[in-house]
């Protein structure tokens, strides 16, 4: 029986640093990670995979600004500017994935979803906005944007620049979750999670509402992967394994973490916030309520033995 599993790509497998992000350089990059893919299908594993959206939708939200600016228009919603990133980057994905197919004479049906999250409006993240989104700014930049907007930015030490950051409410449950897990078990290739998905609470009434908000795409990925019985989550980033004392002289790659030893290295304060952080945090929460494993690793690596940081139960 073939196993399934949920591989969270992050938004930079798309888009990366130093580009001016055209189509044609996503369209490049999404063919460069999704053919690791293979490695798992060689595997026998049916397959769900989420994506994450920063770059992308800060670009977005740059182009909806000058066009507020330079001709009127009317604002968009950040729930609005997810969904629509959802779409753009999953028919990039299942586009370049579908001529990978063809290439290796793979015959399967790929299905991109737009995805609604729920989340609580009364979540804490809405006073305390730590998410980051966009591109990397200078920090005479970030503070002048501050200086006329109620926009927040912050400094990612590890990285060397400024980021707009917004509010990040915990994920509570996803939509379709039924239809995913059926579809992927009979051997479709499912994209949906997109960003973390579409940030939508319960309004008056049971009223489904978009919020404005951006939600962890890899709390959410670990939520997705609980709710459908995955065997495995993959989360996918720019490093080939989780490091201790990151950007240190005294770094260190770990092969493997216990459970318990994630959660005191999280305590520590090991894992940079808005980076590593939430990729260890989805990674124990699968692990804690499923008893399989989770590997953070580099793209490049996936499905290779040894390869990332895998994290056990015990």
């Amino acid at each position: 029986m073939k196993k399934l599993a949920v591989v969270a790509f992050g938004g930079n497998a798309l888009l990366l640093s130093g580009q001016k992000g055209t189509i044609e350089e996503q369209k490049q990059n999404a063919d460069e990670a999704l053919k690791n893919l293979l490695k798992l299908i060689i595997n026998d594993y049916n397959l769900v995979l989420t994506h994450g959206n920063g770059p992308q939708v800060g670009n977005i939200l740059l182009s909806d600004a000058a066009g507020q600016k330079n001709n009127g228009l009317p604002p968009m919603p950040l729930d609005i500017l997810v969904a629509y990133s959802q779409g753009f980057i999953g028919y990039i994905l299942e586009q370049q994935l579908r001529n990978i197919f063809t290439k290796y004479d793979i015959h399967t049906d790929i299905i991109t979803l737009v995805t609604q999250v729920l989340v609580n409006k009364d979540d804490p993240a809405f006073q305390s906005p730590t998410k980051p989104i966009g591109p990397y700014y200078s920090a005479e930049e970030a503070k002048g944007f501050m200086k006329i907007s109620s926009d927040t930015y912050v400094e990612d030490k590890n990285r060397g620049g400024w980021r707009k950051v917004v509010a990040s409410p915990r994920p509570m449950a996803i939509s379709n979750t039924q239809s995913i897990e059926q579809m992927a078990r009979n051997g479709k290739i499912v994209i949906t999670v997109g960003g973390g998905g579409v940030p939508v609470i319960y309004a008056e009434g049971k009223k489904v509402e978009g919020i404005d908000a951006v939600i962890d795409k890899d709390l959410a990925s670990s939520l997705l992967a609980r709710q459908i019985g995955a065997d495995k989550l993959f989360i996918l980033t720019d490093v080939p394994k989780v490091f201790l004392d990151y950007g240190t002289p005294q770094e260190k790659a770990i092969d493997k973490m216990t459970l318990m030893q994630a959660k005191e290295y999280l305590a520590a304060g090991q894992f940079g916030k808005g980076s590593m952080e939430p990729k260890v945090r989805a990674a124990v929460e699968f692990v804690e309520n499923t008893g399989k494993d989770a590997i953070i690793t580099k793209t490049t690596l996936l499905g290779i033995d040894n390869g990332g940081t895998r994290i056990v139960i015990s």
